[in-house]
């Protein structure tokens, strides 16, 4: 998934991974931004974690609620984007209905202008998901982007924010400061949140193939001071610094990263949380989380 940080030379790593796909693994791209992501990581092995009613049981629609309002960071070429869209919907294979826009709405932004034109190209669904290029670290133009798309809503924040396998990029390019900012970020965006962090071994793993692509090294990489168990450590973050609470794992892909689901403690509940997407959550969860 492509990285919220500034993208030097875009045009020449695109073109080199093309010509050599077989540098397209986890963490050979210094900015994730890789141009066939969902080929090494295809978007079913997340979704067969995912109950397909999980929105509309958060968010029971009426008129006057307004469509459920998700954002996507770090979407890369939006594949991903358009297989949670068409899951949350149980919308069949081939199926292009306009008329699902009236009940989910999703923006979806990447820092890569290439992949980001690709999946203004191909999404089937174009009156639902609005696609955007955005340094999410950029405070200046997140603030002006987001607050377009949420005030076309009468909303200043999204129902649910999607954060998948993108917070190594962000720590590696941005340092823990940038790590912890990130979060901040997004916690304060959305009242819920799927994230899925990538484990510490995938660090390890992107340095070296960096390295053996004769790229500069990550600037920050050596002088993390959060590293280990970063599931852990991305669930400490959100749930004692940025007010999130975690209500339950989905479980782990097969390249074993975990679907985390926190709720903005300060959210209205004008419904409980369904008793079955907890217990769901509980029987798939096989973390154990150590409080510090």
């Amino acid at each position: 998934m492509a990285v919220p940080t500034e993208l030097a030379g875009g045009s020449v790593k695109e073109t080199a991974a093309e010509e050599e796909p077989q540098v397209l693994e986890p963490g050979a791209a210094p900015f994730g931004n890789f141009p066939h992501y969902s080929r090494f990581h295809p978007p079913e092995q997340r979704l067969r974690l995912l109950p397909p009613e999980l929105l509309r049981q958060l968010f029971p629609q009426s008129p006057e609620n307004g469509p459920i309002l998700g954002l996507d960071v770090g979407c890369n070429s939006g594949d991903l984007s358009v297989a949670l869209y068409k899951h949350f919907l149980s919308l069949p294979d081939g199926e292009t209905c306009s008329d699902a826009s009236r009940e989910l709405r999703l923006l979806c932004c990447d820092i890569d202008p290439v992949l980001v034109k690709r999946a203004e190209k191909e999404c089937p669904f174009p009156d639902a998901l609005t696609f955007i290029t955005l340094d999410f670290m950029n405070q200046r133009k997140r603030k002006v982007l987001l607050s377009s798309f949420l005030s076309q809503f009468g909303r200043s924040v999204f129902d649910i924010g999607f954060c998948m396998s993108i917070t190594m990029w962000i720590h590696l390019n941005h340092g823990d400061h940038g790590l912890w900012e990130f979060l901040a970020h997004l916690s304060s965006l959305c009242h819920y949140l799927l994230v899925e962090p990538q484990p510490w071994k995938c660090y390890r793993a992107a340095a070296r193939r960096l390295r053996k692509l004769g790229l500069h090294d990550f600037d920050h990489f050596h002088s993390l001071a959060i590293r280990g168990d970063m599931t852990n450590q991305i669930v400490q973050i959100l749930t004692q610094d940025h007010g999130m609470e975690l209500i339950c794992c989905f479980g782990n892909t097969s390249w074993d990263r975990s679907l985390l689901f926190f709720r903005a403690k300060q959210t209205i509940e004008t419904h409980p949380i369904p008793e079955s997407l907890i217990e769901r959550g509980k029987e798939k969860n096989r973390l154990r989380f150590q409080k510090q």
